[in-house]
């Protein structure tokens, strides 16, 4: 399979800039014992801990394996680099999302397929994975670990003082955003400051409002986001009547803080945000919601995406040796340590104690009634984030939509091209 334009790219030009090249020590053994060597380097550094924790505690309890887990602050940038001087680790664990998208297309992963554990993880987010792949293709690549969610995280304490009920439909939002206001109470706080923090009610609202799909299906060019995106950007702009008079004024610890003090009665943010919030208000009693994005409840979806998936490198020499690193990973209590540690949603089969403020979202997890986040298949250099925030400011849906549009084209192009090419050579239809 070929690589994408933008990874090849990538590739020369980190080649040409470092003009030099590791030899790989993915899976050898060591003298120390002829251990085998494992190395995952992850990308999530808040879970440092967690991960310290199981570094530990696997080389205690095996005596032919030594592994080591690196949690760097910037992992996406040293993996490329790493990639780049072919000094690949035995695993990595990153998000599902493009990035994910561009290393299987750039062969980077191993088909896992015969991975038992596979057998144990959620359907949904094998789904997920599947839909993330840029061409139709056999094999699997990732093993989902812990998902997150993005939805309305509320007062619970406050909405049960005043009696207020939870939304199942979009005008059920509006009319509970009347009746906090009543109370002078502001409805919602945002941190719209910080420009990731706008992506998290896009999201929510769009997986309602817009096909799952969307992004394909535009990249097969049989619709556009001017089309699809139309009523999303028109509700977002709604939500900020519900806000501070000044959206941008306030980032994403700024509004964790106002929520956590009882300045607001909801943030839509995701479940990520809960620790951030207890920080400063650590008897704070939150649950969350749904975002009902429309007026017919069977469309209400919950917006859940892969936040950790563990993937064997192609090159490393240790298939066996890195699935018994999985299978510990994999294990019912370590997935609990993880979940209690980042307040995270297991992507494994199982009866695990989730936190409590996903306890208004505990139907959805368990039904798998779920949609990934149309950003994890956005290209990172659109910017979609800013993009939103200009839109938020000016508030011109159609200029921002074209733009959208035209973006897209121009940032997606390699992308584009080869679902067209696929779709050329075989007569049907990718993703």
């Amino acid at each position: 399979m070929k690589k994408t334009g933008n990874v090849a790219k990538s590739m020369v030009l980190i080649v040409v800039l470092a003009a030099s090249a590791c030899v790989s020590g993915c899976g050898n053994s060591t003298g120390d014992g002829n251990k085998t060597e494992i190395e995952i380097v992850q990308y999530k550094p808040e879970a440092a801990n967690y991960f310290e924790e199981v570094e530990a505690e696997f080389n205690a309890t095996h005596d032919d394996i030594h592994l080591t887990i690196d949690s760097p602050n910037d992992a996406s940038t040293i993996l490329r680099t790493r990639f780049i001087r072919e000094d690949y680790p035995d695993i990595i664990g990153i998000g599902g999302d493009i990035n994910y998208s561009y290393y299987m297309d750039a062969d980077i992963l191993m088909d896992i397929s015969d991975y038992e554990g596979l057998s144990s993880i959620k359907q949904s987010y094998l789904d997920i994975g599947e839909a993330l792949k840029i061409i139709p293709e056999d094999g699997v690549y990732g093993v989902p670990y812990v998902a997150n969610a993005a939805g309305v995280l509320y007062n619970k304490d406050m909405f049960e003082e005043y009696g207020w009920e939870i939304p199942t439909t979009w005008d059920e939002l509006l009319a509970l955003c009347d009746d906090i206001q009543s109370e002078g109470i502001l409805p919602f706080y945002f941190g719209f400051r910080d420009t990731w923090t706008c992506l998290a009610p896009w999201n929510a609202l769009a997986v309602d409002l817009a096909p799952s799909d969307v992004c394909q299906q535009v990249n097969r060019g049989e619709t556009t986001f001017s089309e699809e995106y139309g009523e999303v950007a028109e509700k977002m702009l709604r939500l900020l009547e519900y806000g501070p008079d000044d959206p941008l004024a306030y980032a994403y610890n700024d509004a964790c803080t106002a929520f956590a003090n009882g300045e607001s009665a909801m943030y839509p943010i995701g479940s990520y945000a809960v620790p951030q919030i207890l920080s400063v208000n650590e008897n704070m009693n939150i649950d969350s919601f749904v975002m009902p994005g429309s007026n017919d409840t069977s469309q209400n979806t919950l917006n859940s995406g892969i936040d950790l998936q563990f993937c064997v490198t192609a090159e490393c020499e240790n298939k066996e040796a890195a699935y018994e690193v999985l299978d510990f990973l994999l294990d019912d209590e370590n997935i609990q340590k993880y979940i209690d540690d980042q307040n995270a949603i297991p992507c494994k089969e199982g009866d695990f104690e989730l936190a409590s403020m996903l306890d208004g979202m505990s139907e959805y997890i368990e039904s798998g009634n779920m949609t990934d986040y149309q950003d994890h298949y956005y290209p990172s250099e659109m910017a979609v984030d800013a993009q939103i925030q200009t839109f938020l400011i000016n508030q011109d849906v159609e200029a921002f939509l074209s733009k959208f549009d035209s973006d897209w084209k121009r940032y997606n192009r390699d992308t584009i091209r080869k679902v067209q090419e696929y779709e050329q050579e075989h007569g049907g239809t990718a993703q």
